[in-house]
Parts: structure tokens; C-alpha cells; sequence
């Protein structure tokens, strides 16, 4: 028994480095809030600096102004649902130095008998008005639609519209085979304002279980994504 269980501990992690890659917000550099390039600063051939006298236009004011921690925005009652005995209810946060424009969180467990794997992430990413870019909104609708392509591609998954989650919403659909031990994956895309949210869930019966029917996973997304976007509101409230 014991062997069996480290061996399902040993298939969990390698799903978890096996998911629909949605996480490309993570280390994206165009668009960023800061409307700067990677090393800080502003974009050459502005107005200013090439002695236009054109005025830059006005942009509307962008709707959110900062972001949650998100580790906090899936609410304790949602974790303990969507991952039972997670090794870390708190989550684990993703590695940023732009707190104020991106940020994400993960949680993983294998459930209270260990065979049941679950993985949950959230990531968001928040656009600032430019006046080369556009509109802070203009920028994360540009960047929902770039994500949901990206996914939607994906070999074996598929893609269709979601509702009452922030302004648009897609979800994407699909299962990935890892050591011989196929996972069902859901992946919400929302864009609520200038923040674009990408919620991951997944789970997989280990050691020949079974597996979360892909109903159950759609709605663990889905609910996963709704918390982040009232997150969204209530840290800009």
C-alpha cells in the first residue's frame, strides 16, 4: 500500500507540470501594465522624445486600478471543495516583481484517500491605459482573445463561450495523458475590465481511480473564476 501511495504521489507531480499551458501571462512582457519595455523604460518614438507637437489622445480611465494578492481571490470554502486536503490551503504564489499589473497562485492535493488528484491555479493580468497601446481594456481584450486562441489550439481540446463570469469568458475543455494517467482539464479565460483572469483546474483518479466526470471539473472552473472576478471588484472597490 505504501509503495502505491508514493507512487501516486509521483504521477501527481508530473501532472502538474502537464497542463493545458495557460500560464503564458506569467512571464509575458507586451502589453504590461507599466505600457514600458523590459528594462524599464519608456518605448522610443513617443511623442516627447521625436518632437511631435501632434497631443497624444485622451484614453478612457481604466476600471481597475490594482490587483488582489491571488492566493486570496479563490475564497477557503472553494479551495476546501476544489481541492480537498490541499498541501497548502494558502495556496503558493507565482514569482512576480509587477505586483500591481500580474500575479498568480496554485494549490494541489491528492485528496483524503491520496489518489484523488486535483490542481487548481489562477492568474491575472492587469493593463494600464498607453497612449501607443490603447485603452487599458482595449489591451486586455486584445490579450483574452491571444489566450483563448493559444488554448483553444491545443490538440484534443475545445472551446466554447461561458457566462456570468466578468465581461467575456471562454472555457476550454480537454484531457492530457501523462505516464499512462489521463487528467481532465478545464481552463476559464475571463476578461473583466483591463484584467484578464485565467483559472486552470484539473484532477485525475491515480492508481487506476476514477477520474472527476468533466461536468464536475467544468463546474469547479467555473466557480473558481467567478471568486477571482469578485476579488477583482472588491480590491478596486
Amino acid at each position: 500500500m505504501e509503495r502505491r501511495r508514493r507512487t501516486a504521489l509521483r504521477l501527481a507531480g508530473l501532472l502538474a507540470c502537464a497542463t493545458v499551458p495557460a500560464l503564458v501571462l506569467t512571464g509575458c512582457s507586451s502589453g504590461s501594465g507599466s505600457g514600458k519595455d523590459s528594462a524599464g523604460t519608456s518605448p522610443s518614438g513617443s511623442a516627447s522624445t521625436a518632437g511631435a507637437t501632434t497631443a497624444s489622445p485622451t484614453l478612457a480611465p481604466v476600471k481597475y486600478r490594482t490587483l488582489p494578492n491571488a492566493c486570496t481571490t479563490v475564497t477557503k470554502s472553494s479551495v476546501t471543495a476544489l481541492v480537498p486536503k490541499a498541501k497548502d490551503s494558502r495556496g503558493t504564489a507565482a514569482a512576480t516583481s509587477e505586483m500591481q499589473s500580474r500575479g498568480g497562485c496554485s494549490w494541489t492535493g491528492n485528496g483524503s484517500d491520496g489518489y484523488q488528484y486535483r490542481w487548481l491555479s489562477v492568474t491575472l493580468q492587469r493593463f494600464d491605459s498607453d497612449a501607443q497601446l490603447g485603452s487599458g481594456e482595449e489591451q486586455a481584450t486584445k490579450r483574452y482573445t491571444e489566450q483563448v486562441g493559444t488554448l483553444s489550439a491545443v490538440k484534443g481540446f475545445t472551446a466554447s463561450a461561458s457566462t456570468g463570469v466578468g465581461d467575456q469568458a471562454t472555457s476550454v475543455v480537454g484531457k492530457a495523458t501523462v505516464a499512462h494517467i489521463t487528467s481532465q482539464n478545464d481552463t476559464v479565460v475571463a476578461r473583466s475590465g483591463n484584467v484578464v483572469v485565467i483559472v486552470e483546474y484539473n484532477g485525475a483518479g491515480l492508481e487506476d481511480k476514477k477520474n472527476p466526470s468533466a461536468s464536475t471539473v467544468a463546474s469547479g472552473a467555473q466557480r473558481a473564476a467567478k471568486d477571482v472576478v469578485a476579488a477583482v471588484a472588491a480590491a478596486n472597490a
